[in-house]
């Protein structure tokens, strides 16, 4: 095979590319009280059934990377049709941070403590099975132990730079 090391793109490139990758959202939520924390992530997919576990990507420079090994436990929830401006809270619009990023939303908790956004497609409550850093994120890989479904709740969408609602039907 060729030689290619130097036609690589650069992160500009790549990141103008995966603008054009529609990826559901979901937050992950994690830590408690004042020390409450999350993002928006379009990187969570299920991994297994057995047992079942679910896997998302964080950045390492994210404000609440430290407490996923810290509380080891998160939620994960999917974003509905409804959920922008839930989304835009947890992905810092206006420069909200830490648990001002949780008003404004019903929260509800399962097993383990962590928060689960009420009303969300899917909400996963999940203890931490795994962390592996890879470039600059994480590979965060996470035991389901308790879920809640909303039906008919569309989607949230990220692409081309912004969010958009997916209604059902």
């Amino acid at each position: 095979m060729p030689d290619h090391s130097t036609d690589d793109p650069t992160p500009e490139e790549f990141r103008t590319a995966m603008r054009g990758v529609h990826g559901h959202c979901s937050l992950l939520t994690v830590g408690s009280g004042a020390r409450a924390s999350g993002l928006v992530v379009t990187s969570g997919i299920s991994l297994s059934t057995e047992p079942p576990l679910v896997l998302a990507c964080v950045n390492r420079n994210a404000s609440s990377h430290a407490l996923f090994a810290e509380y080891g436990c998160f939620g994960w929830s999917t974003l509905g049709a409804a959920h922008r401006p839930v989304a835009e809270r947890f992905a810092g619009k206006g420069g909200i941070k830490g648990a001002a990023r949780y008003e404004g939303a019903d929260w509800e908790t399962a097993v383990t403590g962590a928060p689960l956004l009420v009303g969300a497609p899917a909400a996963f409550d999940c203890t931490v099975e795994e962390m592996i850093d890879r470039a600059t994120h994480t590979i965060l890989i996470g035991r389901v132990r308790a879920i809640r479904c909303t039906d008919g709740a569309g989607a949230l969408i990220y692409a081309h730079g912004r969010f958009q609602e997916l209604p059902d039907g």
